[in-house]
């Protein structure tokens, strides 16, 4: 006879992923001729649920390297960007969301896709990507099959060795005749 049991247990409720954008502008002492590198370091970022939506907010630090006085002299402009942004995650409906917990991950970690020099400024973008989970308790239903005895029985060596010698017919060949 089987039957059915419910576990409660933590699981992934509710999950998505999204590509963040964003672009700025540096101004620099120095007229930039041409922008020899662009790095973006010491990201971090959290999560938090406000009624039903999930705020992230995060920092990095974008550092700028780039050569002015006709490519004669470089400099590197360094700068610590800070942002929020907002998201939805659908929710399904027979699931309570109210003690869930949040996670966020970065997906593909913040790089700069594009730089611009527009006068002694000079414009850049940062593409990252996160994925944010939503974990809380959940109910599962399993199927229980009480009849079945999953112990084998151990055997010990002595009475392995006196099984094969009582089914071995040392005989065997005159039984053919």
């Amino acid at each position: 006879m089987s039957s059915y049991r419910e576990i409660v247990t933590k699981a992934v409720l509710g999950k998505g992923k999204k590509v963040f954008k964003h672009s700025h502008f540096i101004d620099v002492s120095n007229k930039p001729s041409n922008v020899l590198g662009c790095w973006v370091i010491n990201h971090n970022f959290k999560g938090v649920r406000e009624d039903e939506k999930i705020t992230i907010s995060g920092s990095y630090d974008i550092n700028i390297w780039y050569s002015y006085d006709n490519d004669t002299k470089t400099d590197v402009v360094k700068e610590t960007f800070n942002y929020k942004e907002v998201v939805n995650i659908r929710e399904k409906e027979d699931v309570d969301y109210t003690d869930a917990s949040i996670i966020v991950r970065s997906l593909k970690d913040p790089i700069c896709e594009e730089v611009n020099i527009t006068d002694n400024k000079i414009n850049y973008v940062v593409s990252e990507e996160l994925g944010i989970e939503l974990i809380g308790d959940t109910k599962v239903k399993i199927l229980v099959s009480e009849n079945m005895d999953d112990w084998e029985e151990i055997v010990s060596e002595d009475e392995a060795m006196q099984e094969i010698d009582t089914a071995v017919n040392e005989n065997y060949l005159e039984n053919d005749k």
